[in-house]
């Protein structure tokens, strides 16, 4: 395992997306190849959301053997089904549901207007994805895990300061005090999000540059939570040229 960390840097926010959606369908195709199948891990945001139509959109989506691909989610949003702020409809509407990809394979987290209450539904997403585990653990093969990085150095649903970024116990998290609405969200927990082969964070405009930048000098976990996020075997920060304004050069790479 290398623990790798990259820094590939894209002109503009239009060139990130596609370059991103390209690399998924390539690793996707690869990983497919060599594992059989695999778990990917979805983010919300405007981004994420572009990089999902982009990858609706290749010529080349359907060289992805779908029928094999498990997808999750990070975290969610804790409102009706069918809010639009939710993670879920967004990536449905931007790509899974015009994807030939079983019912079956998708792990949504639960909605606030369904059957079970926000502890009730951290602890199925749990239980879940401990049914999906292999090799005696309690999660999936997480294969690539896409994460969006707020302004403040948020990750999925974990903000500084909060301690849902400390905790090293559970893989599902609720979290009551979002400082970014709806106050109420799932989340997986940083070990949980740790636990994937590659972590692929992908960010755009000039109001992430400080917390990448502290992030990759060494901050806190705790101050800048993306600081404290790292695959087990790559860790790659996709960015715009704007976000990369405080990264040293020494670190980053121009995509191509």
């Amino acid at each position: 395992m290398t623990h790798e960390r990259r820094v590939l840097v894209h002109a503009d926010r239009a060139a990130l997306a596609a370059s991103v959606a390209a690399r998924f369908i390539t690793t996707a195709v690869d990983l497919l190849h060599e594992e059989g199948d695999i778990h990917v891990v979805l983010t919300g945001g405007s981004v994420a959301t572009e990089v999902l139509e982009a990858v609706n959109a290749s010529a080349a989506r359907d060289t992805v053997d779908w029928q094999h691909v498990n997808i999750w989610w990070g975290d969610e949003r804790w409102l009706p089904y069918s809010d639009p702020e939710r993670n879920e409809l967004q990536a449905r509407t931007a790509l899974l549901d015009d994807l030939d990809i079983p019912a079956e394979n998708i792990h949504p987290f639960a909605s606030s207007d369904g059957p079970l209450d926000l502890d009730a539904a951290a602890a199925a997403y749990a239980e879940e994805l401990e049914a999906a585990s292999n090799d005696g653990t309690v999660l999936p093969r997480f294969d690539i895990t896409f994460l969006g990085v707020g302004p403040d150095g948020h990750i999925a649903s974990l903000f500084p300061h909060l301690p849902g970024i400390r905790e090293d116990t559970a893989n599902v998290l609720t979290v009551l005090n979002s400082p970014k609405p709806p106050a109420e969200r799932l989340t997986l927990s940083r070990p949980a999000l740790n636990s994937s082969r590659c972590i692929w964070l992908v960010l755009a405009g000039p109001d992430k540059a400080s917390a990448l930048g502290l992030a990759l000098a060494g901050a806190s976990r705790d101050e800048v939570p993306v600081a404290g996020i790292k695959g087990r075997r790559y860790t790659n920060f996709f960015v715009d040229r704007e976000a990369a304004a405080e990264v040293p050069e020494n670190l980053t790479a121009s995509s191509f």
